[in-house]
C-alpha cells in the first residue's frame, strides 16, 4: 500500500517517448513542476499532453514545449504563451482546442469509466461541425482538421457527443498526501488536478506535505488513493516554490 517513490526522476522513469499525459494545473496554480522537470531532464519526447493550458511564462509544461518535446496538446487555453502559438501556427505541433468545461468532463468521464457523453457546449459551431485546425502545414494552410461529431436531439435541444479521455500517465500536484495516495488540494490549486488524476492509467502525485495514513480525515480527502499509483514527497524548498503570474497592488 505504500506508494511513495524516492524521487521524481524515479517516478517518471518509465514514461516512454510518445506517451499520453494528463497534467493538472491552471496557469501557475497547482502545476506539478517537479515531475515535469524530471521528464525534461530524462529527455522524454513526442509527448501527447492533455491539460488546460501548456504552461505559463517559462514554467510547467512550457519547459517541455520550448524544448520541442510535445507533439500534441488537447486543451482549452493558449493564453499569452507565445511559443505555444508559434509552434501551433507553424505546424510544429497539433492542437485540439475544446471548451474548458468539456475538457473537464471528458477527463472525469474517462476516469469514471464513461466512454462518451452528450453536451450542449459546441453545438452549431466548428466544435461539433468539424473543420477546426488541428495542425497547420507551416505555410498558412490546414494540414489536419477536426472531424464532425455526432449530434442528437433530446427534449427539443441538440447535444454533441464527446469522448471520455484516458491517458497513459497523469501528473498532478497536491498540498497533502498520505502513503496510500489519498490527496488534498489547496483552494484553487485543486483545478484540473483531481480530473487529470482520474484519467491517468498510472497517476503520479507530487505532494507538498507527506503524511501517514489516517492523518487525513476521510471526509477531507479530495481524491481517493485508488486513483494514484505513485507519490513523490517534495522538499520544503520545492513546496514553497510558487510563482505569481501577475502582481496587482494598490497605488
Amino acid at each position: 500500500m505504500d506508494k511513495v517513490v524516492a524521487s521524481a526522476r524515479e517516478a517518471v522513469a518509465d514514461v516512454p517517448d510518445g506517451a499520453s499525459l494528463a497534467v493538472g494545473g491552471f496557469g501557475l496554480s497547482g502545476v506539478p513542476d517537479v515531475l515535469i522537470q524530471a521528464l525534461y531532464e530524462r529527455g522524454t519526447t513526442g509527448l501527447r499532453v492533455v491539460s488546460n493550458n501548456c504552461g505559463a511564462m517559462d514554467s510547467g509544461l512550457a519547459v517541455l514545449l520550448a524544448a520541442g518535446r510535445i507533439a500534441r496538446v488537447t486543451g482549452s487555453y493558449i493564453g499569452g504563451n507565445k511559443e505555444f502559438a508559434r509552434q501551433y501556427l507553424g505546424g510544429e505541433l497539433e492542437l485540439e482546442l475544446i471548451p474548458q468545461g468539456t475538457l473537464a468532463e471528458r477527463l472525469r468521464a474517462g476516469g469514471a469509466g464513461i466512454p462518451a457523453f452528450y453536451t450542449p457546449a459546441g453545438v452549431g459551431t466548428l466544435v461539433a461541425d468539424g473543420g477546426l485546425p488541428w495542425r497547420y502545414d507551416g505555410a498558412g494552410g490546414v494540414a489536419v482538421a477536426s472531424p464532425p461529431k455526432e449530434v442528437r436531439e433530446f427534449d427539443g435541444a441538440e447535444y454533441v457527443l464527446e469522448r471520455g479521455i484516458r491517458t497513459d500517465f497523469a501528473l498532478v500536484r497536491a498540498a497533502r498526501g498520505d502513503r496510500h495516495g489519498n490527496l488534498v488540494f489547496a483552494k484553487s490549486a485543486r483545478n484540473f488536478n483531481p480530473l487529470a488524476a482520474m484519467a491517468g492509467r498510472v497517476t503520479v502525485a507530487e505532494v507538498e506535505r507527506l503524511v501517514e495514513p489516517g492523518e487525513i480525515e476521510p471526509d477531507a480527502v479530495h481524491l481517493p488513493g485508488v486513483f494514484v499509483q505513485r507519490v513523490v514527497a517534495l522538499t520544503a524548498e520545492q513546496a514553497a516554490d510558487k510563482r505569481i503570474e501577475r502582481r496587482t497592488v494598490r497605488s
